[in-house]
């Protein structure tokens, strides 16, 4: 049975977005390097689950039965770093040091950073290493999830599908995926790359049980999970989350170029006005 969420907590993860989405362009236009698109494409679904979905303590970050989330799209450490300091893990004042000799946070996630569960940035990797986590955790009967973000470039490599087929095969239905599709990735279109066509038969067809959403839309996310979370049938979850690149600055939202480049000076101190609105 899935609950309706509640308006006021809908109200109030939307502003936790917010105030995330500027901390994720202030500081990839500090770092002036980063990877701002995908950070914002991801936003909403790293709020939900911290902030609303997860078994997590803020406080005991590293606490034995939490719930684990690993960002396989590792280019998007700007989003994790930004929702990590909301909760209180990461002092702010780090997140302006961004790949900064004089700063502890890295371009991509690293376990030197508190709250990271594993060091993730090659593509695919991330997803595979929470396959075994999530075997890891069923062998020490352990009542928890493991979640994991990939983006939707990321579903071209090999790697990804042998993880998929492994998850499938170990029956780990404690593992919720999720992937970022925005549809765009570094070099254009996905579809024009290295087209990805129908991902939800893909996924069906190496036996996960398969869920489509809006990506930027709270309640459907939340509602979704909780939803898969019931199905305990012994099969995997993937929710593929439609999302828009560079969501919440007008000039970045389905704007390829802001995939991996930062904004200047004048592109900052604008994203930056739009987000305090």
């Amino acid at each position: 049975m899935v609950n309706k969420v509640n308006k006021d907590e809908i109200e109030k993860l939307k502003k936790i977005a917010k105030r995330v989405r500027y901390k994720i362009v202030k500081m990839v236009g500090l770092a002036k390097s980063g990877h701002p698109g995908g950070s914002l494409s991801a936003t909403d679904i790293i709020v939900a689950l911290y902030f609303k979905i997860m078994n997590y303590d803020p406080k005991n970050p590293y606490k034995k039965d939490r719930d684990r989330f690993v960002l396989s799209k590792g280019h998007a450490a700007p989003a994790l770093y930004a929702v990590l300091s909301e909760l209180g893990i990461i002092e702010e004042e780090e997140l302006w040091k961004l790949r900064r000799l004089e700063g502890k946070l890295q371009g991509h996630p690293s376990m030197d950073t508190p709250g990271v569960e594993i060091c993730t940035g090659s593509l695919g990797q991330g997803f595979s290493a929470s396959v075994g986590m999530a075997l890891g955790c069923r062998l020490d009967k352990l009542n928890n999830y493991i979640y994991v973000l990939l983006g939707d470039g990321e579903c071209q490599e090999g790697i990804v599908w042998e993880a998929a087929m492994a998850a499938s095969h170990y029956k780990l239905d404690n593992l919720i995926a999720f992937v970022d599709r925005n549809k765009l990735q570094i070099d254009g279109n996905t579809e024009d790359v290295m087209s990805l066509g129908d991902l939800k038969a893909k996924f069906e067809a190496f036996g996960w049980d398969v869920f489509e959403i809006d990506g930027h839309n709270f309640e459907e996310i939340i509602n979704t999970v909780e939803k898969a979370k019931s199905l305990k049938n012994g099969k995997p979850k993937m929710i593929i989350a439609y999302t828009v690149k560079g969501k919440g600055v007008s000039f970045m939202e389905h704007n390829v170029g802001f995939h991996g480049k930062a904004p200047n000076e004048e592109q900052l101190k604008k994203a930056l006005e739009e987000l305090s609105e």
